[in-house]
């Protein structure tokens, strides 16, 4: 009899505790979904058990109501989001879980101050964490057949959706596959951004128990399990605010899985106080790109990733273009000082390269041309070159440039490529001083060997073979005269395999597309002049698709190129000047139906020169950030 009470006791504090809720389980289990296959069964339940582990009921409440969007309206049947407001359940006691609802006037009209209450026709989509000894047989038996994850020690998800009658009635029903889907993707996104939300300390009376948090808006790509993707889109862009009263607008023409575009609410007054910066490095406005240089600098307040001459423009500029991207360009604020490279001794910043180049005794010579606009005027391949490797790389002392000697002898005797993870490890390889500037120009063909020996592994496994490989290398510029950096590569190889690289762009001069250098024993380099959708016809099958500083969002020839590459298949790396330009790059792939295989990371061989954008004022670098497709 005691320990009947005890079950009988537990479950009724389980089901009837402080917090609010809605009663008993109903007993919906998830076998009885249509459609709903035993694979996506286990990604819901690793997503609820990933989401439990953050614990987000420490902070949050039932009075926190989250705005969620999934993709496009489009996506949902009736062209409409499902059940668009969230709440958490169970921070002050009782059931632990959340509600979805179908608006935020629903979601208040539902949560009292200390339990939910019963309004009639009004549909909740609930997912409770039970205990696994309170549960309905027909949930413990597909937990026990399907071998399903637990969340904490003894706690399991059950989903369904809840209506109360006129009457004041509970039914209870099981959701549908498009319900879950839904469900999945707010978890798996939630789990993320939560953590994120910051307190308002100055708001709401001393005496409450709800804590008040910032105004909040973000969006993250959640990758759908692979028997629920649709259509080749295996990601979907999802966005979560606090309050949910944050407003979307959709872009026209936009993809099932775009990223929408994202206004918030107009910036307090205060948010335009002068903050400025001391720095006496060469800026621009980020709004009418007037040249600023000075001791004090008009910052934004929340980023600080942009300046401005003045005021008006500082205002001008975040209602027409900054209120949409503040939140970005503070996220990689925030990672300035992870992505800072200490190990150089060289100067890192280079707004203006002439005088950077002139610091370091480079300007004008050799390689060195194209890292300023100097020679310009010369086309991209037909730079004027005389004597040897030390003339190409400026005039450098013995120790500051890779000398044209095989790295067999520093392997004792073993030939196997080298696998480098970044640049410590190359100049100590190549005995090279931390006061040499080489990586800024390295960064290019350290990064394409970076790709070929690392990140594909069909590539890596050819060359061990002692094969060749095939790299297709779209859009060239400065590339094209850096030949002499180029054969670094052979060097790397160390003896083993080979690698043709078919450079292909418009700014291939005419007189150079077709022609065939061997930069190396083991490297060669063909230029094609043209369109690479057009030329790709004539050119040997690729193993290796890549393309660096690429900017697919600012060319629309791009769109032929994904077309090409997503039909073949073949492997493709792309990277970009930042973390922001990337993420805009990503959404072209996804927008082509090419799978993103690497998340956005940084480049281990970008360049160590940082610039500033010539309009967001943002730290970039060259060859910054790395994505990867069909991998």
């Amino acid at each position: 009899m005691d320990l009947h009470l005890k079950c009988l006791l537990g479950r009724f504090q389980e089901q009837f505790g402080s917090g609010p809720g809605l009663g008993p389980g109903s007993g919906a289990c998830l076998m009885k979904v249509d459609g709903i296959s035993p694979t996506f069964t286990r990604s819901l339940f690793r997503a609820a058990a990933a989401l439990y582990r953050t614990e987000p009921w420490k902070r949050i409440r039932p009075g926190h109501l989250f705005g969620i969007r999934v993709g496009k309206d489009s996506d949902w049947s009736g062209k409409k989001q499902p059940f668009p407001c969230v709440q958490f359940i169970g921070g002050d006691g009782g059931d632990l879980g959340l509600h979805l609802f179908r608006s935020e006037s629903d979601a208040k009209k539902m949560t009292g101050p200390r339990e939910t209450l019963h309004i009639p026709n009004v549909d909740v989509l609930r997912v409770t964490y039970e205990t696994e000894s309170l549960m309905f047989p027909s949930n413990r038996r597909m937990i026990k057949s399907l071998g399903l994850e637990a969340s904490g020690t003894d706690r399991f998800p059950v989903i369904d959706v809840a209506r109360f009658g006129p009457s004041g009635g509970l039914r209870f029903r099981t959701p549908t596959i498009e319900e879950l889907r839904y469900v999945y993707a707010f978890m798996r996104a939630i789990s993320l951004i939560h953590p994120l939300l910051q307190s308002e300390d100055s708001v709401g009376p001393k005496w409450s128990r709800l804590v008040c948090f910032e105004p909040f808006i973000e969006t993250v790509d959640v990758q759908w399990p692979p028997e629920m993707a649709k259509g080749g889109h295996d990601f979907v862009a999802v966005t979560i605010s606090h309050p949910p009263s944050q407003a979307y607008e959709e872009k026209s023409g936009s993809t099932a899985s775009s990223t929408p575009t994202k206004y918030s609410d107009p910036p307090k007054e205060e948010f335009f106080d002068l903050r400025v910066v001391s720095t006496s490095a060469f800026r621009q406005c980020a709004n009418c790109e007037k040249e600023v240089l000075g001791e004090q600098l008009i910052s934004c307040d929340r980023c600080w990733a942009v300046i401005y001459c003045n005021q008006t423009c500082q205002k001008q500029h975040w209602k027409e273009a900054h209120k949409g991207v503040c939140g970005l360009h503070k996220a990689m604020m925030e990672r300035e000082e992870e992505l800072a490279m200490k190990i150089f001794l060289f100067p890192c910043g280079a707004d203006l390269p002439c005088k950077w180049l002139e610091s370091m005794g480079l300007h004008q010579k050799g390689m060195w041309r194209r890292k300023c606009s100097c020679y310009s005027h010369c086309p991209f391949g037909l730079l004027p070159s005389k004597g040897g490797l030390r003339d190409s790389w400026g005039g450098l002392d013995d120790e500051e440039y890779p000398r044209d000697s095989s790295l067999y002898n520093h392997r004792n005797g073993y030939s196997s490529p080298v696998l480098l993870s970044g640049w410590s490890e190359y100049y100590n390889l190549r005995s090279l001083q931390l006061s040499s500037p080489v990586a800024d120009i390295l960064s290019h063909p350290l990064t394409a060997y970076y790709m070929l020996t690392t990140l594909s592994m069909s590539s890596k496994n050819l060359l061990l073979k002692g094969k060749e490989v095939i790299l297709h290398y779209l859009g060239p510029e400065g590339e094209l005269d850096w030949m002499p950096a180029f054969a670094e590569i052979g060097h790397l190889l160390n003896g083993v395999g080979n690698i043709q690289i078919v450079m292909v762009g418009l700014d291939v001069p005419t007189n150079l597309s077709g022609t065939t250098s061997g930069i190396s024993s083991r490297v060669r380099v063909n230029l094609v002049r043209g369109i690479y959708q057009e030329e790709a016809t004539y050119l040997p099958s690729p193993h290796v698709v890549m393309a660096l500083n690429c900017g697919l969002h600012r060319y629309p020839s791009w769109g032929g190129a994904l077309d090409l590459i997503k039909s073949t298949g073949v492997p493709a790396f792309f990277t970009d000047i930042s973390e922001l330009s990337c993420s805009y790059s990503k959404q072209v792939l996804r927008s082509a139906g090419l799978h993103i295989t690497h998340p956005i990371t940084p480049n281990p061989f970008r360049s160590p020169v940082r610039t500033h954008g010539p309009s967001d004022n943002l730290p970039s670098y060259s060859n910054g950030f790395l994505l990867g497709v069909n991998t």
